[in-house]
């Protein structure tokens, strides 16, 4: 199995510096991240909980198609969007919580079968694995 990277450089202090973060595949080159738009929601750039939600829901999504098929139920199509809960607390900042929610086409899966592969993907991608740490949710809705 391959193994990936990514870079991340930073100049000054937190409130006022910042930094650029870069894949291996190029995906992401050079791009943009500091203190506002992190913690403010402000300017240009991405922020290290968005990069963990978007990793994190692309792999509960192609985990949840791959059980999916297996089961005999491929999907047409699964949307996932993970919220990543950033919150501070006594000495720093931690990530409590991760809410993934799910929206799906299933033909000829029933509700109950469809939850429980639901969530047998959120607990066993390997991002749910190495954030275990975190609370992670997840709201999945089979559309009808």
């Amino acid at each position: 199995m391959p193994i990936r990277t990514a870079s991340a450089h930073w100049s000054g202090a937190l409130a006022d510096g910042s930094g650029a973060i870069s894949t291996e595949t190029g995906t992401l080159s050079e791009t943009p991240y500091s203190f506002n738009s992190r913690f403010k929601g402000e300017g240009a750039g991405t922020n290290p909980e968005e990069l963990l939600g978007a990793a994190h829901a692309a792999c509960y999504t192609m985990q949840l198609s791959h059980m999916l098929a297996e089961a005999g139920h491929p999907p047409t199509r699964a949307e996932t969007t993970a919220t990543v809960h950033l919150e501070q607390v006594e000495g720093g900042f931690e990530i409590p919580k991760i809410d993934l929610a799910l929206d799906a086409d299933v033909p000829g899966i029933d509700e109950r079968e469809f939850q429980r592969i639901a969530k047998e993907a959120s607990e066993t991608c390997p991002l749910s694995k190495v954030l275990e740490a975190a609370e992670i949710t997840l709201d999945a809705t089979l559309a009808s």
